[in-house]
């Protein structure tokens, strides 16, 4: 915020909540609204907070679902009566689908205060509070970026891992996204930019960063370098202290010989993929658009794998695209035995308004996509339960993690990340081990999703990250999380949540 804005910052502690759909970019801007809410002087609603009882209650958006506008409406329905009861309450809504339906919102939601869109998300404490003095709804849309989310102020939802993001937009033109339209080209950071805030993230006790971006090996075509994105990850590979680095999502079309090289020869970059495929046949791949056949998707995986052998590799794919015959399915069923996934996020096609696939002809009868739904996910179940399989016998460094395993507390047991992101339930130590902290255990047991660890724990490594852990717990009680609308992998989640047609890849 300019000086001026600073100066309408709210002078009494009102409470906000964030609720946020969509892919991780979505999840990556609600961090942004954390911190520039408080930043103006908000605070965070408790964890014991009924709906509705924050004075400012904040909808980040998605837009690629085909009832995305339904379940928002829904929703703001259910906090009117709330509302009127609730003297001085604000409903801000940003994000894709403010982006995309603008003046619309205001015009079914009337109690709305504010809609603002994902290019100028820096603008909600003034909005807001023009909205309260002008007792009027406030509508600013943006057609171009005002500021690189990552110069926005932040309030990281994990004290030892982080997104960064490298860059916003995509230059892609897939028929079933309508990202690009709402998010808009491809621009990028400098990489000094990225790399300092890297090191800046790292001196406050971050080990894990997740580079984050809707093409992310595509970075550089903003800035005129093909290998940019390589020599990124080797500049990340000598920052003391960072010893975990993802990235996601990457496109095939872009990802080169390079990246993988950096990948193999860089110690800190995690030997984990997330390659979405779409779909194994060239037919629906082109109706896609997608610039990239089948060959050249195996031609990856292969040279990746023999780069990099015990590298986990996951996916996306969508069932029942217009046009898809039997023969297609069947084409994306051998990519998926040929891949060997050790994961994949699979979606049934569902129209998403405002793109060139929900007008095509051969739309697939919904039983018929089910159908082959169901066998797409009955094949990769079995072949993401043969893969982990092989991990069993292994001795695996865990950097533990916070809230990843529901039965912990009943098992007596802790959950953490291996190096290659499968998650790892293993026994408790007697040694006090904190999110953040690193043990190295010997796996027992696999299971399609997760891998066991039943043995006792053979080390246990104390982190400048599980003390950033301890000293934010320390610091303040752990108020609620950001509601995500989304099933989430970690914090931050490394791989892509489930939202098909809004895939960053």
């Amino acid at each position: 915020m300019t000086s001026s804005d600073r100066s309408q910052a709210v002078d009494v502690k009102r409470s906000y909540e964030i609720r946020t759909y969509g892919c991780q970019m979505n999840v990556h801007d609600s961090e942004r609204l954390s911190g520039l809410l408080e930043d103006a002087g908000y605070v965070r609603a408790s964890d014991g907070a009924g709906e509705g009882e924050a004075d400012v209650i904040v909808f980040n958006t998605c837009a690629v679902r085909e009832n995305a506008d339904n379940r928002l409406y829904g929703n703001l329905g259910r906090l009117a009566p709330m509302k009127a009861s609730h003297p001085g309450m604000q409903i801000a809504v940003g994000g894709c689908l403010a982006q995309k339906d603008r003046d619309t919102i205001v015009k079914k939601a009337p109690w709305v205060d504010v809609v603002f869109g994902t290019h100028n998300i820096g603008k909600l404490p003034v909005l807001l509070e023009r909205a309260r003095l002008m007792e009027e709804a406030q509508v600013e849309i943006a057609e171009s970026l005002e500021a690189f989310p990552s110069t926005l102020p932040t309030r990281r939802e994990s004290a030892y891992a982080a997104w960064v993001s490298i860059s916003v937009g995509c230059n892609n033109t897939c028929t079933f996204c309508i990202v690009p339209a709402l998010r808009g080209k491809e621009k990028d950071r400098r990489p000094g930019d990225i790399l300092a805030e890297v090191e800046a993230l790292v001196a406050e006790g971050v080990s894990e960063i997740t580079l984050l971006g809707q093409n992310v090996n595509a970075y550089g075509s903003d800035i005129g370098d093909r290998e940019a994105f390589s020599k990124l990850l080797r500049a990340c590979g000598a920052i003391e202290g960072l010893e975990r680095v993802r990235f996601t999502s990457p496109h095939p079309r872009d990802f080169t010989d390079d990246v993988i090289a950096a990948m193999a020869e860089t110690p800190n970059v995690m030997p984990q993929l997330h390659m979405p495929l779409q779909s194994g046949s060239d037919t629906v791949l082109k109706a896609m658009r997608r610039s990239y056949r089948q060959d050249r998707f195996l031609g990856i995986i292969e040279k990746v794998r023999a780069a990099i052998p015990h590298a986990a590799i996951s996916t996306d794919i969508i069932v029942g695209f217009p046009g898809e015959t039997e023969e297609d399915f069947e084409e994306t069923l051998h990519v998926v035995r040929e891949a060997r996934f050790a994961q994949a996020f699979t979606f049934q096609y569902s129209k998403r308004p405002g793109t060139p696939a929900a007008d095509m002809e051969g739309q697939i009868p919904k039983q018929v996509v089910q159908a082959r739904y169901e066998r797409l996910v009955a094949l990769q179940e079995e072949i993401s339960w043969e893969e982990n399989k092989k991990q069993v016998g292994r001795t695996l460094e865990v950097m533990v993690a916070e809230g990843e395993g529901r039965k912990d507390g009943a098992t007596h047991r802790l959950s953490g990340r291996a190096p290659d992101n499968r998650l790892v339930h293993f026994t408790k130590p007697e040694a006090e081990v904190r999110p953040g902290d690193v043990v190295t255990v010997g796996i027992t047991y696999a299971a399609p999703h997760h891998l066991l660890a039943e043995g006792p724990t053979t080390e246990v490594r104390r982190t400048r990250a599980g003390d950033a852990w301890e000293k934010r717990n320390a610091a303040q009680d752990q108020p609620a999380g950001v509601m995500l609308g989304i099933p989430t992998i970690g914090v931050p989640a490394p791989l892509p949540a489930a939202t098909g047609g809004c895939s960053v890849g």
